[in-house]
C-alpha cells in the first residue's frame, strides 16, 4: 500500500466522520436528521450552477457554500416564525427544491453541450483523490466547529434539551441556534465535496445514534460519537482496501451495522429514569 497517497484520504475520512458526528449528535437529538442531507443537496444545487457559469472545481465551492448558509438559515428563520409545519416537512420540501435545481442544472449540461462528470462525482464523493489541501481545509472547519459547541457547550445541551426552556433559563436561543446552522453548513459543503452526498448522512446519522445507544448523558454522548465516528471511516477505509472494495460505499455499510450492534447492546442495559430526551420541545 502507498501510504504517500493513502495518508490524505484516511485523514480526509477521519475528519470528515468526526465533524460529521459532532455534527450529527445535535441534528439526530432535535429529530431533524435529514437537516444534513437537505443543506447538503443545496450546496450541490450551489456547485452546480456555479459551474455553469463558468467557475472551476475550486472556485464553485464558494456558490456552493453560499446555497448550504441560505438555506439552513432559510429553515432557521421559517422554525422560528414558528410556522405551522412540522420541522421536518419543511425539510423535505426544501430537500426536493434543491435536488430539482441541481437536476435541472445537471440537465443543462446536456443541454449545452458541456462535460457534467465533475458534478456528477459530487454525488459519489472523491474521497480516493483527496488531498492534503482539501484536508487543511477540512481540518479548519472541523476546529471550528469544535470549537463552538466547546464554548456554547451549555447553550447547546440546553437547546438540545427543549428549546422553550433554554430561552426561558435566558439562553440566546436564535443567536446560538443561527450560528450553528452556518458551521453546520460550512461543514456539510465542505464534507460534501469530499465524500459525496451519498455518503455524508451515513456519517452524520449513523455515530451518532450509535453513540445515543450506549451513552447517556450529553458530554458522554458527544465523545463516544466523536470516536465511532473517526473509527467508521477508519475501519471502512482499512477494509476497502484489504477487501478492493469502493470506499464510501464500505464506510456506510460498516456505519450502518454499527447502529445495529449498538442498538443490540443498548437494548440490554436497564432504562434510567432519569434519562433526558433530547430535542424535546
Amino acid at each position: 500500500m502507498d501510504w504517500a497517497f493513502f495518508l490524505p484520504v484516511i485523514a480526509g475520512g477521519m475528519l470528515a466522520g468526526l465533524s460529521s458526528a459532532l455534527l450529527g449528535v445535535y441534528v439526530v437529538g432535535m429529530r431533524i436528521p435529514f437537516l444534513a442531507v437537505c443543506v447538503a443537496h443545496a450546496a450541490l444545487a450551489g456547485a452546480v450552477f456555479g459551474r455553469l457559469l463558468g467557475l472551476g472545481p475550486q472556485t464553485m465551492l464558494v456558490p456552493a457554500l453560499l446555497a448550504a448558509t441560505a438555506a439552513a438559515l432559510l429553515l432557521g428563520l421559517l422554525e422560528s416564525r414558528r410556522v405551522r409545519i412540522d420541522a421536518n416537512v419543511l425539510i423535505g420540501v426544501l430537500f426536493s427544491f434543491s435536488l430539482g435545481l441541481a437536476f435541472l442544472g445537471i440537465g443543462l449540461f446536456g443541454t449545452l453541450g458541456r462535460p457534467d462528470h465533475e458534478i456528477r462525482g459530487l454525488l459519489w464523493g472523491s474521497l480516493l483523490f483527496c488531498q492534503w489541501p482539501q484536508v487543511k481545509l477540512m481540518a479548519f472547519v472541523t476546529l471550528a466547529l469544535a470549537s463552538f459547541v466547546g464554548l456554547c457547550y451549555k447553550e447547546l445541551r440546553a437547546i438540545l434539551f427543549s428549546r422553550v426552556h433554554a430561552a426561558a433559563a435566558g439562553v440566546h436561543v436564535g443567536l446560538v441556534w443561527t450560528l450553528f446552522l452556518i458551521l453546520s453548513s460550512a461543514v456539510l459543503t465542505i464534507d460534501f465535496q469530499t465524500v459525496g452526498g451519498l455518503m455524508i448522512y451515513s456519517l452524520i446519522t449513523n455515530p451518532a445514534l450509535a453513540a445515543f445507544q450506549l451513552a447517556r448523558g450529553h458530554g458522554r454522548t458527544l465523545l463516544l460519537a466523536l470516536v465511532l465516528g473517526g473509527l467508521t471511516s477508519l475501519l471502512g477505509f482499512l477494509v476497502a482496501a484489504y477487501c478492493d472494495l469502493p470506499v464510501g460505499a464500505t464506510i456506510v455499510i460498516l456505519s450502518s451495522l454499527l447502529v445495529g450492534v449498538c442498538w443490540l447492546f443498548g437494548s440490554r442495559r436497564p432504562a434510567s429514569p432519569t434519562k433526558s430526551r433530547p430535542g424535546r420541545r
